[in-house]
């Protein structure tokens, strides 16, 4: 059936884009040493594999309501290829950094793939479909983290080049190109005619200010900062932590490391959409609190245990066990698993009309957690390494807590329809 072709096609795409987007964090003790970057100097460059991000996904977003997820996966998959071959010659640092800047930008496929995967499903299956789509795309990371250090390992010899960096860089350029015409020739946007139509007549900037401000928007976007932010720090910094927190100087172990987090954040995302389906479906309330708002309850337990988590990661890494802090690691990305299936439940079931547009404000604003987090983790005033986690863990608190207010019944169904600007007819949003 189409729609599992389309499944298919949005995740094969969104894994590679993963595996992409983070390529450089096997091989950044050999990229460090070339250029002559310090820890910290690494912590800005896995922080800037962020910085376009939040704009590009609320971009893409919209653009996928408006012009077709198939068009738009293609063109950022081309763009991408073409800059990764670049950095792959760069001989001067400027050049690197800002090509691999551009090459970041695949993340921004997430969005359009959510979008697309969305266009397709229904409500009783989009928790699961939405989390099969993120949880194995996302498990690109952990793919780049064990195969490319591997494939491209110190004195592989290829075609183009004998610097195993480089090569990675190269070969994945060339693979994404190949995937745009992919992707381009066998996508279909919607299910029918009337669905296209639907998410195309929302794809306006009224529609966008008002659907962006709402409640429940605002409170999912935040509690993506918190998860989806916090796996992209993650998948830049733990490979650097597990080498230089625990002298495992072994390119290829601390990237082993690296990728259980990776395995648990990606793989695990479908059981988070799963259970917010079937709670939603059964009815059935898991905690005391928001009684009646299934989904919601999931969603807040998730969170918890995130921060939970980010507690425990610093305690194991104060022990001194490289094991027990990965560990504790794969624990967060579990949590981090959670949370994402859970939000992206809730995001096309609350907004089946303006998907994109929703999960391009979610999925942006969240990636900011992944710009400021590993500035956290480096920061050269922390008294060591593992310090980091639980100042970010607090960080969070204040996230949870607002989930909690909008989460309660009386504000909870009215969070798609209230919010930051009054309505529609208010703020410069009125109707045509």
């Amino acid at each position: 059936m189409t729609k599992y072709r389309t499944l298919l096609l949005a995740t094969v795409g969104f894994n590679f884009s993963f595996l992409i987007w983070f390529s450089f964090a096997p091989f950044t003790g050999p990229m460090a040493d070339e250029f002559g970057l310090s820890l910290a100097e690494i912590g800005v460059l896995a922080s800037a594999a962020i910085w376009l991000a939040p704009f590009g996904r609320i971009l893409t977003g919209w653009l996928s309501d408006r012009f077709g997820a198939p068009t738009i996966f293609a063109i950022v998959l081309a763009y991408v290829g073409v800059f990764s071959i670049w950095s792959a010659f760069a001989e001067s640092y400027t050049v690197f950094f800002i090509t691999r800047l551009i090459v970041a930008t695949a993340g921004i496929t997430f969005v359009i793939g959510i979008q697309h995967v969305s266009e397709w499903f229904d409500a009783s299956e989009l928790g699961t479909a939405e989390g099969i789509y993120a949880g194995i795309g996302n498990a690109g990371a952990a793919g780049g983290a064990l195969i490319l250090p591997r494939v491209f390992s110190p004195g592989w010899s290829g075609p183009i080049f004998n610097t195993n960096w480089r090569a990675a860089f190269f070969y994945t350029g060339i693979v994404s190109i190949v995937l745009a015409g992919v992707y381009y020739t066998f996508g279909e946007a919607a299910k029918s005619s009337q669905k296209r139509a639907a998410t195309k007549s929302k794809a306006s900037l009224k529609e966008w200010i008002f659907t962006a401000t709402r409640y429940g928007t605002v409170v999912l976007a935040l509690a993506y900062v918190m998860t989806f932010g916090l796996e992209l720090s993650m998948n830049g910094w733990l490979a650097t932590y597990y080498r230089e927190g625990f002298n495992t100087q072994n390119l290829v172990l601390a990237s082993t490391f690296a990728a259980t987090f990776s395995v648990a954040a990606g793989l695990l995302r479908p059981v988070g959409g799963y259970v917010s389906d079937l709670l939603a479906r059964k009815e059935r309330n898991i905690i005391p609190f928001f009684t009646g708002r299934y989904r919601e309850q999931w969603t807040f337990v998730s969170l918890c245990f995130v921060v939970l988590a980010m507690f425990g990661m610093t305690l194991a890494g104060l022990t001194g066990q490289v094991l027990i802090a990965v560990s504790a690691g794969f624990l967060v990305g579990m949590g981090c698993a959670f949370s994402e299936g859970a939000i992206f439940a809730q995001v096309p079931a609350m907004f089946p009309d303006s998907s994109g547009a929703v999960a391009g404000v979610v999925g942006g604003v969240g990636t900011v957690g992944g710009i400021v987090y590993p500035l956290v983790y480096a920061a050269p005033l922390l008294p060591n390494l593992h310090t980091g986690y639980s100042i970010v863990a607090v960080s969070m608190i204040p996230i949870v807590l607002l989930a909690a207010w909008v989460f309660q019944p009386t504000v909870a169904e009215r969070a798609t329809d209230d919010g930051l600007v009054t309505g529609r007819d208010s703020g410069g949003v009125a109707d045509d």
